[in-house]
């Protein structure tokens, strides 16, 4: 069976294929320092995951709403 190539599955694919730079080591690796006693990088990966978490959602959502 063949699946339909829908816009959101487009996105959701684009999104993962971002996702990957974004959480590889070496751009994990270049916030140093802290903030509040919380070292950048968590602050960093954290955030990134939260983004794409917050991302994911709003494609779907759109999707679900057409």
């Amino acid at each position: 069976m063949k699946r339909a190539n829908h816009p959101a599955r487009q996105r959701l694919a684009a999104l993962g294929l971002l996702a990957i730079p974004l959480l590889t080591y070496p751009l994990i690796a270049l916030p140093e320092g802290d903030l509040a006693r919380i070292p950048l990088s968590y602050l960093y990966l954290f955030g990134i995951w939260a983004g794409l978490i917050v991302l994911a959602a709003l494609v779907a959502e759109r999707q679900g709403r057409k």
